[in-house]
């Protein structure tokens, strides 16, 4: 039971620095949206910052 336990709590954190990977890779994109004035990049980087949360 100890190996499912510890398991889980892995996948947790694994799950947990893929989700705040792709929030810093929206707000980047995001930012660089702005700073180029680019609705593409705007775009792409409010759906990468919706799909982490």
């Amino acid at each position: 039971m100890a190996f499912f336990t510890t398991a889980i709590t892995t996948l947790k954190t694994l799950v947990c620095a893929i989700g705040a990977g792709l929030a810093a890779w929206g707000v980047i994109n995001l930012l660089e949206g702005y700073g180029t004035d680019n609705p593409g990049a705007k775009s792409q980087g409010i759906k990468h910052l919706m799909s982490s949360m």
